[in-house]
Order: structure tokens, then sequence, then C-alpha cells
């Protein structure tokens, strides 16, 4: 079957992307919100198609899988299982080679791009389909309070504030017990997990939303305290994380009651395009030092 690229309308209405409300396709400005060619050029529709996250949620589950599996691939030998719930696990070796971070990625290798990368590994099959899970539960959530642009902005940089502050906690803070320390290898996508209850959580402070935030808090004690008693749980990642949830909603430009832009777009896509470089740098840097 040939790809077909998707039809531009070039009359009738559409949904403004920011508002949500109905325009009509020549408008160039929306006149209940405000943004500037509410209609994408007029791909709003097909664009739509996609889901109220613009298929971020497909990009993230079907780009952790393939890693997965290429991870597995890259050397068989290595793979381990040891038990159920630790059930086909990539070796160390393939996963460093692929971006794993931690404080000896980062502070010892300067692998300082796998702040990036970690979060689309995984470390066996139950861990990529509890985070697949979660975050298919979570994301549909997140972009309806925050809209589809913010919501890869918000996963990117909680993933980032996830692997900086477990990494940093294992390099400086060495005084502490071995079950809070941070981590020296760490992988996963749960950073960014914890970082949409975070945001979930000032959403549902900013706009008022008291169920959506009494969810978010449930799910977030819950969580927190289930991974107590979790071994192989990095607990300094996922406080990292949802840190960073509930501070980047305070932050200008994500505030929740006000509808994303155009901008929240362009910032979304060159998140993806600085993912997709950090993912593809770290074989090509092992390639490279040999």
């Amino acid at each position: 079957m040939a790809f077909k690229l998707p039809k531009r309308q070039t009359s009738g209405s559409v949904v403004c992307f920011s508002c949500q409300k109905l325009v009509s396709i020549e408008q160039k400005e929306c006149l209940q919100c405000g943004q500037a060619n509410p209609s994408l050029w007029g791909f709003a529709r097909p664009i739509s198609r996609l889901g109220a996250n613009f298929g971020f949620i497909k990009i993230v589950i079907i780009g952790c899988t393939l890693l997965y599996l290429i991870t597995l691939l890259f050397d068989l030998p290595g793979v381990q299982s040891a038990g159920v719930m630790n059930l086909l696990m990539p070796s160390s070796y393939s996963l460093l080679i692929f971006g794993s971070t931690g404080s000896v990625p980062i502070f010892e290798w300067g692998r300082w791009w796998t702040v990036l990368s970690s979060g689309w590994l995984h470390g066996g099959l139950w861990h990529l389909g509890f985070n697949m899970a979660w975050l298919n539960y979570l994301s549909p959530m997140v972009a309806k309070g925050y809209g589809a642009g913010r919501l890869v902005s918000i996963y990117t940089f909680t993933t980032i504030t996830s692997s900086v502050l477990t990494s940093f906690v294992a390099q400086y803070w060495t005084s502490l017990p071995a079950s809070f320390s941070g981590s020296n290898f760490s992988v996963g996508a749960s950073g960014g997990v914890f970082g949409l209850l975070g945001a979930l959580v000032i959403y549902g402070q900013r706009a008022n939303q008291r169920q959506v935030l009494q969810q978010a808090l449930t799910l977030t004690i819950v969580s927190f305290v289930l991974s107590a008693f979790v071994g192989r749980v990095d607990n300094w990642g996922h406080l990292g994380g949802f840190m960073g949830g509930y501070l980047i909603g305070l932050m200008p430009g994500f505030n929740p009651n006000q509808p994303q832009r155009l901008y929240h777009l362009g910032i979304a896509a060159g998140a993806l395009a600085v993912t997709f470089v950090s993912i593809i740098l770290s074989p090509i840097h092992a390639l490279l030092i040999g």
C-alpha cells in the first residue's frame, strides 16, 4: 500500500488546535483565543485524527519497543531472565552502548546526552510493559490539560530532570545508605511517567480540577510507596521526574489555564528531534571510541 500524504483542507470549518473552538478555514486568527493560523495551514483536521496527543504516545511506545528489541538482539548471549518479574533483560553492555545514563556515563565518561536517551531504554519485558501502560494511561489526561505540544515538552523535560537528579545523588551523596542512593547506571521511561504525574498535580491545583488533583496525588503516593518496597527501582529518578513535572507547570507558557500556542508545537518538534539525536549518538559514540 502506497503512503499518502495528508490532504490539506481548503474550505469549510475546522477546530482550532489551540482552544478547540470551531473556526472557518479561511480565518487567519482564531476569534476565540487569538491564535494565529488556527487551522495549521489546513492540516489541523488530519493531524487531529492522530488523537489528542498528536500521535506522541504511539511514537514513544513504538520507539521504546524497537529499542528494547534492538538491545536484546545486540547482545543475545548477555540476555538474562531472573524470574517472572525480570524476564528478558538486555545485558548491561548493550544498554550502555545504546545510552543508559547515571553517574558513571555522565560524570566519568562524559556521555551527557544519555539524560535523554536512557528514557527510551528498558531493562526487561515487564519494565517496558509497566512504563508503557502508565504512559498510555496518563498521557491523554496531560494532553487534555496542557495540549499535545506541551505534553511532549513535559515528558522530555522530566526525563532529563529524572536522569540528572539520580546521577547527581549517586555521584555526590555517596554517604547515603545503598537503599537510598542514586543510580550509577539507569534506564527507563518511569522518570517521564512520574513527570506526567507531577504535571497533573499542578494542573489540578492551578485549574481547580479537584478530581484530577485527587487522582494524581493518590497515584503518586501509591507509586512512591510501592517503589520503596521493590528492588531495582530508581526512586531518585522518580522523584526527579515528579519534581520536574510540577515545576514545569509553574513556568511561563505552561499555565494550564491558558491554551497551547503554535510555538508549543515548535518546541515539541525540537524536543523530539533532540531526543532522536541523543538516541543515535550513543551507539555512534561507542563505535568511534572503539
